[in-house]
């Protein structure tokens, strides 16, 4: 028999469609076709209020009451992707809205297409293994491995690091001048990580820590969030990037905090000698200010100059010192740095408990790195930091030496780090923005405005590419320049050892671009009588000659 069911019956799922209500019923009368069935409804909470179209074809479940089969069809509601949600956004935290680093902010702006029949060189990133140039060392990687394969470290470790790691710090930066225990070390992620911990321990909402300019963008990136002001002093970098000593004490006043100091520099490359740190360490005495040391690049310096951390030297005012692995060892992606509490006068006790718990946010570091450090620091030899300070010394007297004789660019030659800064004539040039685009733009050469360093009319190099990638770099920076004096109305000097000479005008940077890739020597003589000036290609490089590094 067939059985049918009265119009009156859709009135009891008038909310679900007539075909899965059919279908409902189909399965009813096949299960037990001689009894009556009864279709009910079951609407989730709202769902009257929803649009049809967002309805899916029911579930349902089936019973036997009496001579009644009831299927029980349940309605779920669900979301299609062509509804709009009447949702309001959720608004970003103040503390994420006022997270900004300059450098990508400035990255971005720099967005413009390279020149495609040009190579790119990326002088702007400053992250050694990039180039392919610097490799970290065997016993670096060989030291990781071990601690994977070991299992030891599979697991949490303390949120300050395990001790051993941590004893492994002693025993390669504690001295007599600057001694100190695993008890005053919390490992971190990172250098950038250990400033944060350093920074949010001491100051609070409406504090003040100095800060370099030129400087590392981060310092800014760590203060803001938090509502702590950070206030530059200057580096003059006429003077070889050293501390305006004046300018940073007029900034100090009730609120300040700490003064940061950058030794080595990044982004000048300046390595501060023994008589200016005793200078700041001064007025950090006499105002009773902690220094944050930020020594990333340690002692990676070169052509005769010497890292002394600030800990060791007097007068003795409380140092936390921010370091870590990533540069010196070449292995920034690896995230393992510390802090060294240098306590003084009893002053960091609170300021070490609170960088402890904040120590527990991530607890701990990255525990396989932490296993590796004890032969990281103890086993790498001083050969493998020594190549690495003949490329950088290598190719920081390639840049200095050719952008030095550019109408209009003042390279300042750096002793440390991985960097150099080349200053910009504005005049001749315009903002380094602008240049900086128009030499991505034209030879697909990549560099950092110094904007992202607060130094406007500056730009930034890395020397960590083999030394003829650098060549082909400066090649190019020169030829742009070129070609921007070509266009100029102004007329072109040619500074020859410091000193501006009218040489050749835009006729001389066209030579020079067109000798490359010799190194090319002008004499003296020649610079100073251009209708007769002689080229030299020679090897050596004698002392009474101007290199022009082509």
């Amino acid at each position: 028999m067939v059985a049918s069911l009265p119009p009156s019956s859709l009135s009891h799922v008038s909310s679900i469609s007539l075909l899965s209500y059919l279908e409902a019923y189909r399965i009813c009368i096949s299960e037990l076709p001689t009894l009556k069935i009864q279709a009910v409804a079951e609407q989730s909470p709202n769902q009257a209020e929803m649009p049809r179209k967002q309805l899916q074809t029911p579930a349902f479940k089936s019973e036997v009451r009496q001579d009644q089969i009831v299927c029980h069809l349940k309605q779920e509601p669900s979301v299609s992707v062509d509804e709009v949600i009447d949702w309001d956004p959720l608004p970003v935290s103040s503390h994420a809205k006022n997270t900004v680093n300059p450098i990508r902010k400035i990255v971005d702006a720099l967005s413009v297409p390279p020149n495609p029949e040009k190579s790119l060189i990326k002088l702007h990133l400053g992250d050694p293994t990039l180039t392919g140039k610097l490799p970290p060392c065997e016993v670096t990687t060989r030291a990781l491995v071990e601690a994977a394969t070991s299992h030891k470290y599979d697991g949490y470790g303390p949120s300050v690091g395990f001790l051993e790691a941590r004893e492994a710090v002693v025993e390669r930066y504690s001295n007599k001048n600057a001694p100190f225990t695993a008890d005053d070390v919390i490992l971190a992620s990172g250098a950038s990580h250990a400033l944060q911990l350093a920074i949010e321990a001491v100051a609070d909402a409406g504090d003040n820590i100095l800060i370099p300019a030129p400087g590392f963008p981060l310092y800014m990136t760590l203060c803001r969030p938090h509502g702590i002001e950070d206030r530059a002093y200057r580096l003059d970098m006429k003077r070889g990037a050293m501390v305006d000593l004046k300018h940073m004490e007029s900034l100090i006043d009730e609120r300040t905090k700490a003064i940061i100091v950058n030794n080595p520099s990044n982004p000048t490359g300046a390595v501060f000698p023994k008589e200016h740190l005793e200078e700041i360490l001064k007025i950090a005495n006499r105002h009773h200010l902690t220094v944050i040391a930020d020594e990333i690049y340690g002692d990676l310096v070169y052509d005769g100059a010497e890292f002394i951390p600030i800990a060791e030297l007097s007068p003795k005012v409380p140092v936390i010192t921010c370091d870590g692995i990533a540069k010196r060892w070449l292995v920034p992606g690896w995230r393992l740095g510390w802090v060294i509490v240098h306590d003084r006068f009893n002053v960091l006790g609170e300021v070490k408990k609170g960088m402890i718990a904040l120590s527990q946010k991530i607890v701990g570091p990255c525990a396989l790195v932490q296993g590796a450090l004890p032969t990281i620091l103890r086993e790498t030899p001083e050969s493998f930091f020594d190549n690495v300070k003949e490329v950088l010394s290598a190719n920081a007297s390639v840049v200095y030496n050719s952008l030095r004789m550019v109408p209009g660019l003042h390279p300042v030659r750096p002793h440390g780090a991985m960097y150099m800064m080349v200053g910009i004539d504005r005049a001749v040039y315009g903002d380094e923005t602008s240049f900086v685009q128009g030499l991505i733009k034209e030879q697909s050469v990549f560099c950092l405005p110094g904007s992202a360093f607060s130094a406007p009319n500056w730009f930034r190099v890395v020397l960590t590419y083999p030394e003829e990638v650098t060549l082909e770099a400066c090649h190019r920076i020169t030829e742009f320049c070129g070609d921007l004096l070509a266009a100029s109305p102004l007329s072109s000097d040619v500074l020859i050892d410091g000193d501006v000479s009218p040489v050749l005008g835009r006729r001389f940077i066209k030579t020079r671009a067109a000798l490359w890739p010799t190194r090319s020597i002008l004499t003296r003589e020649a610079a100073q009588n251009p209708a007769s000036h002689q080229w030299k290609v020679e090897q050596s490089r004698p002392s009474n000659l101007v290199t022009v590094v082509s």
